[in-house]
């Protein structure tokens, strides 16, 4: 399951032998409440046809029509505002005050494309560096803390998996989080040393590892953009990953499992040397509590916890990095 982005530029791979203009659109920053983020791409063709999303509907809309017109350039990048009065964001179906600036980026040479999906397909991250008057567009290495920047000279973005997921276990529950991840942007890496299960892994795009779990979590270099949940029903293989795993600055580790069967995971982990803040890092039972019985709604409850930790995470460091306590 592709993520938004990843489908809007394997879209323009697509469409790049067909006969109609194409532009791909990105937020490049954000007033008020916006009702996308800084980042955000649509790819759009000369006949009206989109995919990704800048907004609600409404600019989309606009987007479609000055396409269709022939309004649009397709010598250099446009920058455009859009919702700047409350007039113009009523019009645009903008909460009120928010405001949009775009780039709408002819697509004239589409090589770069190609490359940049044969970089995410060998999960590496790419910046893309595009000059606005010229179009010409320089890909070098990227790492995970960049983001979109513009200068109004220059647009910088960065494609690729920016998060990390590493899971124990190769269950059917498994299974629905990696696919479900992916659609967030997340590499995923199952680890399970059972060998039966490896011939029933069927989801594309992840790595399957055989080592045992406290070995692959000391060799995966852990770091704030990971997460690890342990999901293999065996607590020697969960123990294992999870006795490594609190040692790191993973953003989220979880296990799967009752209160009871937590709580002695717990008094298990003391026994082998962690320490009580570390064991208090562990989210267990994981996820958000919703009832959940079938390994897909175990599944969207683990990924909605990570949603909701890695944003407060997030925000924790927007705040530290605004009032310079870095």
């Amino acid at each position: 399951m592709d993520s938004v982005d990843l489908s809007v530029l394997k879209t323009l791979h697509g469409w790049q032998t067909g006969p109609f203009p194409l532009w791909l659109v990105t937020v490049v920053e954000t007033f008020g409440s916006s009702p996308r983020q800084k980042g955000a791409m649509l790819a759009l063709r000369g006949d009206g046809l989109v995919v990704g999303s800048v907004s609600g509907g409404c600019i989309e809309g606009d987007l479609v029509r000055r396409a269709i017109q022939g309004q649009l350039k397709l010598d250099h990048c446009e920058v455009v505002m859009y919702g700047v009065t409350q007039e113009e964001a009523k019009n645009f179906g903008l909460p009120c005050g928010g405001a949009l600036r775009l780039v709408i980026e002819p697509v004239r040479n589409p090589d770069w494309i190609g490359r940049v999906l044969q970089s995410i397909q060998s999960h590496q991250l790419v910046r893309r560096t595009v000059h606005l008057e010229s179009m010409q567009v320089l890909l070098d290495n990227a790492d995970r803390n960049e983001a979109t920047t513009f200068d109004g000279e220059y647009l910088i973005t960065v494609h690729g998996p920016r998060w990390r997921l590493l899971i124990i276990g190769a269950s059917q529950t498994s299974s629905y989080l990696a696919r479900m991840s992916q659609a967030l942007d997340y590499h995923v890496t199952v680890c399970d040393p059972t060998e039966t299960l490896h011939q029933t892994w069927d989801v594309p795009d992840t790595v399957l590892v055989s080592e045992m779990p406290d070995e692959v979590v000391l060799a995966f270099e852990v770091d704030p953009c990971t997460a690890i949940v342990a999901l293999s029903h065996d607590p020697k293989l969960d123990d294992m990953a999870l006795l490594e795993a609190l040692k790191t600055p993973a953003f989220y580790i979880g296990a799967l499992g009752s209160k009871a069967n937590n709580m002695k995971r717990r008094a298990r982990l003391a026994l082998l040397g962690l320490t009580q803040e570390e064991i208090a890092r562990l989210h267990g039972p994981v996820g958000l509590f919703t009832g959940s019985r079938t390994p897909p709604e175990i599944a969207v409850s683990v990924l909605a916890h990570m949603i909701l930790i890695r944003n407060q995470s997030t925000e924790v460091n927007r705040v530290s990095k605004l009032s310079g306590n870095t």
